[in-house]
Order: structure tokens, then sequence, then C-alpha cells
């Protein structure tokens, strides 16, 4: 009798205790035995510490608006699970899911049973599942998001086309080294020989690792600022960011994307020169009408996503100090003049210190940090030593969410931010009660 949906998910999630587990041995085991599917599938391997999803869905929409199937492997979901593997921005059906669940359970059971590829990850898992489904539904291309790091990231068994690393910055340092050079040379591990390589806005020292890596390996780079950039227009209160596009073919001026937050302009300007190298790889025209359309369809929830106006209630996964800087730009900007509260909550695996000494530092702001269901999530009595007379800790979130909604003036915002995860069960929960998923 075949499973449902719910079983198809909770046996995913039954690789979960396996961890984070660099390597590729185990994953290449994997299609090994599914006729390596990886191989089949033209696909753009994207790395980076930040700015990886909405440079994804960027890109996405730019091809998509060019008339290209386009294949996404991302992490995390914020809405369905099933968004992680997606075509043309949607998520792999149920009755896929179900298929590929009951194709694969036994092949890892087999491998469970040999100690050298035992303990196959979740990750893993899907890594394999979405090359198998993105080749069965002839996609024309993939774009795979790295999960951790890059050099010894489950999805670096791709032989791509194309390359993109966003930023560099630190997290996860216990597993990608304590430097921005050490970090910037596992992200440099998706450089693949004479396949070339876009960067974004990345530190000197980061950036001089990559382009070592690319000269060893005499790969052609485009690095922001230098092959390509882009010019900050202004902010738009109707359509979140205005900026230029200035490449090989010339300027393309005064494009608007629906992300709000400057950074997003920058990570909108790797995905055109990531679609404008790919129509040059494939003969595809490339023109600036596709690039103004496309952008505009550009939807990344829980990113500077404005989910209601009255309130303004603001969501943002800014789950390491790299983003949480960029989020204090934003606000500093974006809100300037605002009275904030924000309620942030983490993962006992991140550096909260810094990203709560880089909240405090924000002009007119109360922090309430919680706590939230999930294994790994932060406990409410390490943030005792946080505490003074501008940040509380709030037991359920919930109910802290209630009592500042309830206090809030039209002239005040509501930010909540911290852990992906976090953030995501907070919007499920304002969207149930009347939020409008509407970006600016």
């Amino acid at each position: 009798m075949s499973i449902n949906s719910e079983e198809a998910i909770e046996w995913i999630h039954s690789r979960l205790p396996f961890g984070s587990r660099p390597g590729l041995e185990r994953v290449e085991a994997l299609l090994e035995r599914v006729n390596n599917p990886h191989r089949k599938v033209p696909t753009i391997h994207i790395a980076g510490t930040n700015g990886k999803g909405s440079t994804v869905t960027y890109l996405r929409c730019l091809l998509q608006e060019a008339g290209i199937t386009v294949g996404t492997f991302t992490s995390p979901y914020i809405e369905a699970f099933n968004e992680r593997i997606a075509i043309d921005g949607e998520g792999i059906p149920d009755e896929q899911l179900i298929h590929y669940v009951e194709k694969y359970q036994p092949l890892v059971e087999e491998m469970d049973k040999q100690d050298e590829i035992s303990g196959i990850t979740e990750f893993e898992t899907l890594t394999a599942m979405a090359f198998d489904y993105f080749l069965d539904q002839k996609v024309d291309v993939a774009i795979i998001e790295v999960g951790l790091g890059g050099l010894l990231d489950s999805t670096n068994v791709v032989e791509p086309i194309l390359t993109g690393i966003t930023t560099i910055g630190m997290d996860h340092t216990e597993i990608l080294g304590e430097t921005l050079e050490e970090i910037a040379f596992q992200k440099a591990g998706i450089i693949k020989n004479n396949i070339p390589v876009v960067t974004g806005n990345i530190e000197a020292a980061a950036l001089n690792v990559i382009e070592k890596q690319a000269k060893e390996k005499q790969t052609p780079i485009y690095r922001f600022n230098q092959e390509y950039s882009i010019e900050y227009v202004h902010s738009d209160k109707d359509w979140g960011e205005v900026f230029s596009f200035i490449g090989e073919h010339g300027k393309i001026q005064k494009l608007k994307t629906p992300l709000l937050g400057q950074h997003q302009t920058e990570n909108a300007g790797v995905a055109i020169e990531l679609f404008s190298i790919y129509c040059q790889l494939t003969g595809q025209p490339f023109q600036a009408k596709t690039v103004r359309q496309g952008l505009l369809y550009a939807k990344w929830p829980a990113r500077m996503e404005k989910i209601s106006d009255e309130p303004l209630i603001v969501l943002d996964g800014a789950h390491n100090d790299h983003a949480m800087k960029r989020l204090v730009e934003n606000l500093k900007t974006e809100f300037k003049g605002r009275s904030i509260h924000i309620l942030f909550s983490a993962l006992s695996t991140k550096n909260t210190d810094q990203m709560i000494k880089v909240l405090k530092n924000v002009p007119n702001t109360h922090l309430y940090l919680t706590t939230f269901e999930y294994p790994k999530a932060m406990n409410l009595d390490k943030f005792e030593k946080y505490t003074d007379d501008k940040t509380d800790i709030v037991s359920l979130w919930q109910f802290g969410m209630g009592e500042i909604l309830e206090k809030m003036t039209n002239e005040d915002m509501l930010l909540v931010t911290g852990s992906l995860y976090f953030v995501s069960q907070v919007r499920e929960l304002l969207l149930t009660i009347g939020g409008s998923n509407e970006q600016i």
C-alpha cells in the first residue's frame, strides 16, 4: 500500500539524526544506484554565506521570463516542505515526492547495512531526489543551492555549466573555519576547471582566495564592481528597490525589484550577470526587457518581507553575523525614525552574542528574546545575561508578539528576525490571523 505525503516527509526527516556530515561518498553512492542523474541535467551551482536564496530566485525569474524551464533546489523551506525541490517556482507535487521516497527508501536501507556509506543524511537524500526529479521532468537547467560550505557539500557532485558565490561571512565556523579566508576556500570548492564563476560583494581577503582558486583551475571570473557593477538609485514605496546594472551589454537603467533592502540589489546584480553568461553559453539572447520584467516576479518569503502595513510588520531571517549587519543597515535607511520592537530567536549553534550586540546598537529599539519549537533552538536561560531596560525575555513567543502588537502605535514597527526556522513559524501564524503577504 502506498504511503501518503505526510509519511513521505516523515521518512525524509527520519534521516535528520545523522546531522550534517561533510563529504561526497554517501551521496555519490546513492546517485550511482539511480544511474547518476546529476550528470545528465545542466546545472548552475550557487554558494555563499548569505544571499544564495534570493539570488537563486532572481535567476530563476530571469530564466523563466526568457522561456526556460528551471528546476531549483534550495533550503530551508518557509511555506511548505515541497518548495525545496521545485520547477518554475512550483514545489514538487505530493504524488511525485511519494514516488521518489518509495524509490529511495529501499536504496537507503541497503546502504545503511554498509559501514562505509551508512547514515546518509536528509540533505544528501534530498539532493539525489532533486536531480532525479529534474531529469525525469526534463528541465532546461537546474539551479542548485549549496547547503553548507561548498567543497564537501553534497551538492558538489554536480558538473555545472556555471557557478556563483554570493557573499563570504562568518558562519558555521566550527565546520568551515575561523577566518574569512578559510571559509572562502570552502565556498570556492564549487569552482570547476574552465567553468565560469560569478562573485558578489565579497571582501578583498576572501575574494583573493576565490581568485587564486579560479586561476589554478583556469576559470573565467566575473567580479562585483569589476567585470560588472550596480548603481543603487533609491528605495521605492511601491516597488521596493530601484537600481541600474552595468555589464558587458552596457547599462540597464532603473531596474526594480520587489525584495526590500539595498543588499537585494547586489543579489540581483549577481543573478543578472549569471543570466548574461548563461545566455552567452547557450546562445540565448540577452535582452534588457527580459531582465526588467523578470525581476518584478521575484518573491522570497521571510527576507525583509513586509507582511503587514498596519501595524507595520517585517520578517527577516538574518541568521548569522553577516546577515544581521546587513539587516541593521537596512533598518537605519528604510525605517529611519520609527520605534522598532524586535522579536528575536536563534539556534544554539549560532553566534548569538554578536547578533544580539548588533541589534542592541539599533536606535529606538526594544529587544525581545525568545525561543521556539525546534531541536536546536536557543534555551531561554542562555539569554539571561542580555537583559536590561531595553531587552526582555519572552517565554512564549506567541504571547510576547501579542503583547507587542497591542501596545504598538502607527509610528512603531515589529521586526521578527533570527533563525529562518523561527521566522517561518511566526510567519505562518501571522498569515493565519490575517497578514497580507505582500512585499514592497
